[in-house]
């Protein structure tokens, strides 16, 4: 369809196939590390089906706050179990980090994914006092992004909200009616737009800072441009990064990304 291609982030990253393989081992290895030293809690439900679960690592001492990492693949690919190293640099500041997985679609529609990780977070939230900070990554940063709709999560745990940083968001939902995945997505017209973070007209006042990588598809950098727009928010565009490396600076702890995040 019209805009396939323009979506398309593999098919214009030399080595894409490589990454997938490559963040399944470094996640694995950093999964086997926590749990030999005790600090990390897998497969924890938080739901009915089985891919409502997270894992949950915490840090060296107490935990200073609650991060949230949500995983993309475009609603129709991947789980938790792909990304445990991206804990990394929120570890070392000294905050417990989750990762939830949720439903895929076809068999769910995205509103419904919305509304498994608004269920999720407050369980997760009842393990890990202090200030609560989420991010996530292309359809994890649409869904991070969705939590600040008032309303979506309890008072207790939206008061907890610190910073919230979305990566690559799929911020307008409407181009994706242009796109084969529809077929998967069985979007309407009017189901973009009821989840489309850039048309919230209210959310909840919490620090919002939105990454893009410089080198990423020009549909994406639009995106990223459209909610710092329409949220009145900094944009900050990652030198040199596209769409499946600019994810690597939330193992870095001397990250911007990470400042931006923890404050």
């Amino acid at each position: 369809m019209e805009l396939d291609d323009a979506y398309a982030n593999a098919a214009h990253i030399p080595g894409a196939a490589d990454y997938p393989p490559r963040w399944a081992q470094k996640a694995q290895s950093f999964r086997d590390r926590l749990s030999a030293e005790g600090r990390a809690m897998l497969d924890q439900p938080y739901g009915d089906s089985a891919r409502q679960m997270f894992d949950l690592f915490q840090p060296e001492g107490a935990a200073r706050g609650l991060c949230i990492f949500v995983h993309g693949g475009y609603w129709l690919r991947f789980d938790k179990s792909w990304w445990s190293h991206l804990a990394t640099g929120a570890l070392e500041h000294g905050w417990a980090v989750a990762l939830p997985s949720y439903d895929l679609c076809p068999e769910v529609r995205i509103e419904d994914i919305t509304r498994q990780i608004a269920r999720a977070i407050p369980v997760i939230a009842t393990l890990v006092p202090g200030p609560m900070a989420l991010t996530g990554h292309s359809a994890g940063g649409h869904l991070v992004a969705r939590m600040l709709e008032p309303g979506l999560l309890p008072p207790d745990v939206a008061a907890r909200l610190h910073r919230v940083v979305p990566i690559s968001p799929v911020a307008d939902l409407r181009p994706l009616l242009q796109t084969s995945m529809n077929a998967q997505f069985a979007l309407s017209p009017e189901d973009a737009a009821a989840e489309s973070p850039v048309l919230m007209t209210e959310r909840l006042d919490v620090p919002v800072i939105t990454w893009v990588g410089a080198e990423e598809r020009p549909a994406f950098l639009d995106q990223n441009r459209w909610l710092a727009k329409a949220w009145g928010i900094p944009e900050r565009i990652a030198p040199g990064k596209h769409h499946f490396d600019v994810i690597d600076a939330l193992e870095d702890p001397g990250s911007l990304m990470l400042d931006d995040l923890l404050g």
